[in-house]
């Protein structure tokens, strides 16, 4: 098969077009998939420049998030068959197994059926950042209804996917970006509130808009500075939940331990990395209540540009730039 792959770290250049082996099936469970897209996250870009999970299991796939239409599956696959269109996120995080690529093999436990609304370029760049939102809202941050809720970033990849699940849970949302031209698209997808936070102290107009109480949960997609700016803008009390790690060298939890604020970290790849079966279960789980979600047009996927898989190389370079809208996919031929 024809994949995107590199044997050691760099800039989008190690990026290669390739023929390797395609997977097989390897145990009853497994699925064959043959990939219609792939999405393209900021994992992806972190691995490729620092090196992946498995440095020694080259050469490397990346590409977590996938779509596309069952090709085989094993003797003890009950729940789906030939011909049925899915969508996953599993695999690229070292070595061959990824979704920049025409085929991957995914166990029938990980996967679920794509959703009818949603294209294929949609529904690749659905998994990873649905999972990252609906846990870091629902599970984490134990979002209610009638809440408010902070989200940093309301126009990226999980930041647009945020201000929904928020708003399907009934919460009032605030979100920061950087343009007007995604203050009009947040506010399409039901932001109550938008600060551009280039022109404005984001604290400040938190606090107006809760009349000075703070929001119960804030959620963190951009990490570095951002988190710590974000503290005093929770409800003492309240919940602040980020998914990338906290620098200490940028600032401190002096704000947070007074105002009683409970923190949570986190990181949708912990059941791949730890081999978590029934977190993986659960994962899938998600992607099929959203996909039923997708289905009434309740939840939206925001794709600003596709790429075709050996344009690999130019779609990391725009997502590194940090202003993408939305998300961005690999199409598959």
């Amino acid at each position: 098969m024809k994949a995107i792959v590199f044997e050691t770290p760099g800039s989008p250049s190690v990026l290669k077009l390739q023929d390797i082996p395609a997977p097989t099936i390897q145990t009853e469970t497994e699925v064959l998939v043959r990939l219609r897209a792939a999405g393209i996250n900021p994992i992806d870009t972190k691995l490729r420049s620092r090196g992946t999970f498995y440095p020694e299991k080259t050469p490397h796939v990346l590409g977590c998030d996938g779509a596309g239409v069952v090709e085989a599956v094993g003797a003890g696959v009950q729940s789906f068959q030939v011909g049925d269109e899915v969508f996953f996120c599993n695999g690229g995080l070292g070595g061959p197994r990824g979704t920049y690529a025409e085929f991957a093999v995914v166990d029938q436990r990980f996967l679920a059926i794509k959703p009818a609304h949603l294209s294929f370029a949609e529904a690749a760049a659905a998994p990873l950042v649905l999972i990252t939102a609906w846990e870091s809202l629902y599970d984490r941050g134990r979002l209610q209804a009638g809440q408010t809720v902070l989200i940093q970033a309301g126009a990226g990849g999980v930041g647009h996917v945020a201000v929904q699940l928020a708003k399907l849970q009934g919460a009032e949302v605030c979100t920061t970006v950087s343009s007007e031209e995604k203050a009009n698209f947040v506010k399409q997808l039901g932001a109550d509130s938008v600060i551009l936070y280039k022109n404005t102290d984001v604290v400040d107009e938190v606090l107006t808009w809760t009349q000075g109480q703070g929001v119960d949960l804030a959620f963190d997609t951009v990490g570095g500075q951002t988190f710590y700016q974000t503290i005093p803008a929770v409800k003492i009390y309240g919940d602040l939940v980020t998914i990338l790690e906290p620098d200490p060298a940028l600032g401190n939890l002096k704000t947070a331990r007074t105002r009683n604020l409970r923190i949570s970290l986190e990181l949708m790849l912990t059941p791949m990395l730890q081999n978590l079966v029934e977190e993986q279960e659960q994962q899938a789980r998600i992607l099929q209540q959203c996909a039923r979600l997708c289905d009434r047009n309740l939840l939206k996927i925001h794709v600003s540009q596709t790429f075709p898989l050996e344009q690999a190389q130019a779609a990391h370079e725009l997502l590194e730039t940090g202003s993408v809208t939305g998300k961005l996919v690999l199409l598959i031929a």
